[in-house]
């Protein structure tokens, strides 16, 4: 055939296929190639490159390869200047700042979590700030035409409890067809578990795990706090929730209130429910950090969601029309597969261009809004992200660390690491870094300090001797070869060089204590009502945490509430007859003993010596409680000038990029303050220094306790309102030399009569004294004569009990080094 006719053809057979567009026939050949594509996936069994095998594939890697190599820590993302960056800590002023910042959105809301718990309150008292739960402001948003985008991780059922599904549907039924911001919130879920559909891309054991929220693209919010429950928490962390003075003064409703070495989180699709009664258990307290972005990083971060979207919606969502492509300024063009935007010859779903109003118009576009420098990094790979490998977090780590001078801060909630090849199957070699720079300060006779908290027991379990329980004590077998035991550990490899570790290594817990406030008046309601104060708070959460605005399905609210009419009228009505007797017990008064008393521990929080209890001091040794102060932050500070936080843990699931999907942000603020570096004069980075001049002074009891209302507390807002209130005064300059011999020795001396007083009054586990599990026996015997958390000895004089808890100042505990070191912690098979 002549060039000419040849031409003349493809023409003819183009205008014929414009002319079947929109026909019957049309629809069916592309509906034909969809189910090809579909059943195709099959072969991704047998080629695990496939999405890195065409050549248009080995283009993009070879392009983010390019762009990976030219920046710091190969990350994705370049080193920006200026922006403006404010840290949190704990839940409070998170959850309020964020509350704030997304009553504000005008375009677009992105938000990534691991578990995201839609009938969580961001401001508290819930009764007292209905209007503040999370998804009555995305409501809201969604109304006034704001397009939220949100990705959770879907869990394996049979192995975590956190219920996407009911994310997923409870959100999408906030605004049902017909209704104001119809469309305008959706969430997609990932990894796919369906077999039929991703059979060569199953994915179980890891985790999408990133916690972020992007806001019109002029700010980002970053760190190790889920919008999820059991996130919520102040500084002085209580353990109690009772209030004999009306239950509409509780804190933690439904799941929020949570206790997960007592019992776990349970069908969370019931989010009013709780098993754990309030009146005989504590809570188990969290503390966290995260931060605020205004600046060039914004950007970054928004680019890594939109990689994530774009992702999810070519690995799970390619034939549905629900889900858009999403495109991004910056990206576009030849560039726009960085992002992993696709076009496809018969593309479902429209093509969406962000920001939704030019990029150049928001405020860190006109110039520098801050003074840090900063970069984010991230653990990314093939299953997560479709992309070659990134563990840009792990390099980032290791090289901070191997430059640090004066000491390293670690806050974690795992630290499982390696120090070479020889501790396979762990991988990450954050540990190789510790010893690298323990050693060299050790021989140039160098005062330096690694100072690690992590959370006394790792994982959520019971009883540490139960079967259930040998995952964690798996995890925990891991940490003390990674620190200490063998000859591949930290210690050891730091000792074969000549170094002692115990000169420059520090390992801490915290834990926290309180009082229920469970009055003899309260019993007393209870008994002339017959209703116990558990079906109170059953019904309390029932009244604030249940509109009919949810459901098992996208569309029909209202449908598959747990809680059937019948169970809610008997509820209330157990509510009412409880409050009936009120004023038959005295408790129309006001009561006199306090509803927590966690702010004894705090600066100015008085003792407990001092404080009414409207009973027999015999009767109050009841209600005393206390538990590990879970520590769930992701965050490291460097003399006191570099700070990383984000969602990372320090274990191969976060580091080595392979596991689970992490995204962090590395700090160095410009802005240098005069302060004191081992009694010498030191400029320290502004952000870095008062951040941990913070968490200090939480830690040893330096701060006052936090009031509830945070409407006027700066460090309670996004950055564009304030900068953070570092609460200056006495005790901030105390602790602004982090290697003064005075600071250390209260830093140490607190964690020691802290540890001395929860195991005479508690027989707090894990504990130095437990060595075999015979002599776990011995010390906290199996037993149901007390409950978990409360005093071991009954017998103990009451002036003694509060005595002895006046000497705790703060939370720092001794890390139990020798715990269970003479017997084999798990199964071999799991060593």
């Amino acid at each position: 055939m002549a060039p000419g006719e040849d031409k003349e053809e493809s023409r003819m057979f183009a205008g014929l296929r414009d002319r079947l567009k929109g026909t019957n026939l049309y629809d069916a050949k592309v509906a034909a190639i969809h189910v090809k594509n579909k059943v195709g996936k099959f072969g991704n069994l047998i080629n695990s490159n496939h999405r890195h095998d065409e050549e248009h594939e080995k283009l993009t890697d070879e392009k983010r390869t390019r762009v990976a190599e030219s920046h710091r820590f190969a990350s994705f993302a370049p080193e920006r200047d200026g922006n403006k960056i404010k840290w949190y800590v704990d839940g409070q002023d998170y959850f309020y700042a964020v509350s704030v910042a997304l009553e504000k959105a005008k375009e677009t809301i992105y938000i990534e979590d691991w578990w995201l718990s839609p009938e969580l309150f961001l401001r508290r008292p819930p009764f007292y700030n209905q209007e503040w739960r999370l998804d009555q402001v995305l409501k809201r948003r969604a109304e006034a035409g704001v397009k939220i985008y949100i990705i959770v991780y879907k869990e394996v059922a049979a192995a975590v409890s956190c219920n996407s599904a009911h994310t997923k549907h409870a959100l999408h039924a906030l605004c049902p067809e017909g209704s104001p911001g119809y469309g305008n919130i959706t969430v997609l879920r990932h990894p796919d578990h369906n077999v039929f559909e991703n059979a060569g891309d199953m994915t179980f054991y890891w985790a999408h795990h990133e916690k972020f929220i992007v806001i019109d693209y002029e700010m980002a919010f970053i760190g190790g706090l889920d919008l999820c429950f059991g996130r919520w928490d102040s500084r002085q962390h209580p353990l109690a929730d009772v209030h004999p003075a009306g239950v509409q003064n509780e804190m933690f409703p439904g799941q929020d209130f949570n206790n997960n070495r007592i019992m776990d989180f349970k069908t969370v699709e019931d989010w009013k429910s709780n098993e754990l009664s309030k009146a005989d258990y504590g809570r188990m307290p969290w503390h966290d950090t995260a931060m605020c972005v205004i600046g060039d990083c914004v950007y970054d971060i928004a680019e890594h969601f939109l990689l994530r979207w774009n992702f999810v919606k070519r690995d799970k969502y390619k034939r549905s029309d629900k889900v858009d492509w999403l495109t991004m300024t910056g990206r576009e063009g030849e560039n726009e597969d960085l992002v992993a935007v696709q076009r496809p010859k018969h593309p479902v779903g429209e093509y969406i261009h962000h920001p939704l109003s030019p990029l150049e118009t928001r405020s860190w576009a006109q110039g520098q809004q801050g003074t840090v420098h900063a970069q984010v990094v991230r653990s990314s790979c093939d299953w997560s992200s479709g992309i070659l490998t990134e563990h840009s977090i792990q390099n980032a780590y290791c090289e901070i660390i191997r430059n640090a001078v004066h000491f390293v801060y670690i806050e974690n909630q795992f630290f499982i690491t390696a120090t070479g090849e020889e501790q396979s199957p762990i991988h990450n070699t954050i540990g190789r870094a510790i010893v690298d720079a323990c050693v060299k300060a050790g021989k140039e006779g160098r005062k330096f300090r690694v100072i690690i908290l992590i959370p006394a027991v790792p994982g959520f379990a019971g009883d540490l001797r139960d079967d259930a329980a040998m995952g964690t004590r798996a995890i925990m077998d891991y940490q003390y070869k990674s620190i200490h035991r063998g000859p591949n550990s930290i210690f050891e490899q730091i000792k074969s060089q000549g170094v002692d570790p115990k000169q420059h290594i520090f390992i801490f817990n915290l834990r926290s204590y309180d009082r229920l406030n469970k009055t003899p008046a309260m019993v007393e309601q209870e008994e002339k009502s017959g209703v116990k104060y558990q079906d109170v708070q059953r019904a309390e959460a029932e009244e604030i945490m249940s509109e009919g605005v949810h459901s098992t399905t996208d569309q029909q609210p209202g449908l598959g509430d747990e809680t059937t009419k019948d169970e809610q009228e008997r509820l209330i009505d157990a509510k009412r007859k409880f409050e009936a007797q009120r004023g038959a017990v005295g408790l129309d008064q006001a009561t006199t003993s306090m509803d927590s008393i966690a702010h004894t521990a705090m600066l100015n929080g008085g003792t407990v010596s001092e404080l009414r209890w409207d009973d027999d001091l015999d009767k109050e040794k009841e209600n005393f409680v206390q538990e590990e102060l879970y520590i769930h932050g992701k965050l490291m500070i460097v003399d006191d000038r570099i700070v990383i936080c984000g969602s990372s843990n320090i274990n191969d699931r976060s580091q080595t990029g392979i596991h689970d999907s992490e995204l962090s942000i590395v700090m160095e603020d410009y802005n240098l303050m005069d302060s004191v570096m081992d009694g010498q004069p030191f400029k320290a980075g502004h952000q870095a220094a008062t951040l941990r001049r913070l968490l200090w002074r939480e830690h040893l009891g330096l701060l006052p306790a936090q009031p509830l209302d945070a409407s006027n507390d700066p460090n309670a807002q996004p950055a564009d309102v304030c900068p953070n209130d570092v609460m200056e005064g006495p005790e901030y300059e105390f602790v602004a030399d982090p290697m003064s011999d005075q600071v250390w020795d209260m830093w140490t001396g607190n964690a020691t009569t802290n540890t001395q007083i929860f195991r005479h009054l508690f027989r707090a586990d894990p504990d130095d004294n437990i060595k075999t599990f015979d002599d776990y026996e011995a010390f906290l015997p199996r037993h149901n004569k007390f409950k978990a958390g409360h005093l071991h000895d009954p017998f103990m004089p009451a002036e003694e009990v509060r005595q002895k808890l006046d000497q705790i100042k703060g939370h720092l505990v001794w890390m139990p080094l020798d715990f269970l070191c003479d017997a084999p912690m798990a199964e071999k098979g799991l060593q």
